[in-house]
This record gives C-alpha cells, sequence and structure tokens, in this order.
C-alpha cells in the first residue's frame, strides 16, 4: 500500500522545510556512489532546492570501477559536482598508525575519510551534507558510524529499499542506477552477500513481521539488537546536580 508519488512529494517539501529552518539558500552537499541511495537523494534535493543548490561529491578511492554511474547521475541531473580521490588520505591514515589495523578498521576508514571530504566541501561551499542510509541499511546497522551513517538531515531513512526504488522510478532517474546491485564498494561483495539474506526478505520483515526462515529472522534480530546504538545520540553523563 505504499504511496510512492505522496511520500516523495511529503519528502520534498520535508528538505525544503530543513533548508528554510537550518541554512536558508544553503546548498545540498551529496556524496554521489553511483548506487541508488545516493542517487534518489540527490534528485530529491534537485527537486525540492533547484538543480544549482546541489553539489554532488564523487569520491573514488584509487580507481572505483562503477565511477561510469556516478558520473551517468550527475549528469542526468545536470548537478554541480566535483571528483576527489581519497585514496592518498586514506594510505596516509594507514601508514601513520604504529599497529596493524584489523580488517573491520581497514573497511571503515574509506568512508569516515569520504564523510570528512563532504564535510569540508560543506563548509566552503555554504552547504549541509546530505545522509544517504535508508531504513533496511539502517535495521541492520550496514552503515558505517561517522562515516556514511552521519550527515545534517536524512531524506530516506525511514524508507526501505523497495520503496526508494519506487521513488527512484517516479524521480525518473535511469534504470541502471535504481536498480544497480547494491555493494559497499569495499570488500567487493554485494549487500546481500555480506548480510546473508536479500533485501526483499528484509523489507518485508521489517513492514509486515511476517518471514518465511526462522534462521534469517534470527540473523536480522541478532543485527538489528547490535547495531541499535547507532541510530541513537550519543549517551552523555548527566551530573546529579543537572537532573534535578
Amino acid at each position: 500500500m505504499f504511496d510512492a508519488k505522496k511520500v516523495k512529494d511529503e519528502c520534498v517539501q520535508w528538505i525544503r522545510d530543513f533548508f528554510e529552518e537550518n541554512g536558508k539558500g544553503c546548498n545540498a552537499i551529496v556524496g554521489i556512489s553511483g548506487g541508488k541511495d545516493s542517487s534518489i537523494v540527490a534528485a530529491l534535493c534537485a527537486e525540492a532546492l533547484g538543480k544549482d543548490r546541489v553539489i554532488g561529491v564523487l569520491m573514488p578511492c584509487g580507481v572505483q570501477q562503477d565511477i561510469d554511474k556516478a558520473e551517468l547521475l550527475v549528469k542526468h541531473l545536470g548537478i554541480r559536482h566535483y571528483v576527489i580521490n581519497i585514496k592518498e588520505a586514506v594510505d596516509g591514515l594507514h601508514h601513520s598508525m604504529p599497529f596493524a589495523l584489523s580488517v573491520q578498521s581497514v573497511t571503515n576508514i574509506p568512508p569516515r575519510v569520504r564523510m570528512t571530504t563532504l564535510y569540508a566541501v560543506a563548509q566552503s561551499h555554504n552547504g549541509r551534507v546530505a545522509n544517504t542510509c535508508n531504513l533496511s541499511e539502517d535495521w541492520v546497522g550496514y552503515s558505517t558510524r561517522y562515516g556514511d551513517a552521519a550527515g545534517d538531515f536524512s531524506p530516506c531513512s525511514h524508507l526501505t529499499v523497495a520503496e526508494m526504488k519506487q521513488i527512484g522510478t517516479l524521480l525518473g532517474l535511469p534504470d541502471e542506477l535504481v536498480n544497480k546491485v547494491p555493494a559497499d564498494g569495499l570488500c567487493g561483495k554485494t549487500d546481500e552477500d555480506n548480510l546473508g539474506f536479500t533485501y526483499a526478505v528484509l523489507d518485508r520483515y521489517i513492514r509486515t513481521g511476517e518471514i518465511d526462515d526462522p534462521a534469517i529472522k534470527e540473523r536480522i534480530d541478532y543485527l538489528h539488537r547490535l547495531n541499535a546504538f547507532k541510530l541513537k545520540l550519543m549517551p552523555a553523563f548527566v551530573p546529579s546536580s543537572e537532573e534535578a
């Protein structure tokens, strides 16, 4: 029963309202990966603010095999964009470490460097950084804390992958972007390979509570519990004198 047109229009108005209240006249800064999420967020921002107030940032780490998809998106929308290769920054951080990094640390450094890059662009271009996560990824923690999970505003974090695809089609984005096989571009595997289940199964479970495989349900529930902290504000100690 998802009404893509209604939700899309509401999201566009929400973006306008956010900028009216939190940066009137500012630009939307969007990291463009070539996948559906960043493509859809950029398209929503372009509709909400006008293409002249959207800046796309392409951030390959060395050679990015699918950068042509990111280039297709900025050309399709007609938005300003920069290509900033983060490989030297990532390599410099690796070389500065006095110990061997864990596999997970190596995987998460690029998205955190990318978010640093986006904020550098934003502060130099009167911008606000768009978060491009969706509900399905957030539900199971498939994002990097203070990396792609960061941002100043989040248009799509309450929309599942299936719902995102409907909105992407409605926005007139090329099918090869909307239905591109999701992959983080970091470990050489697709999202679904890493997760151990499909987004279709996850989306159905999120929206209806229905799932056919008990083992997959257990894994989804485990990942949701394990990563719930990513969606919360940082805990802060409050002295008893302030609590009173």
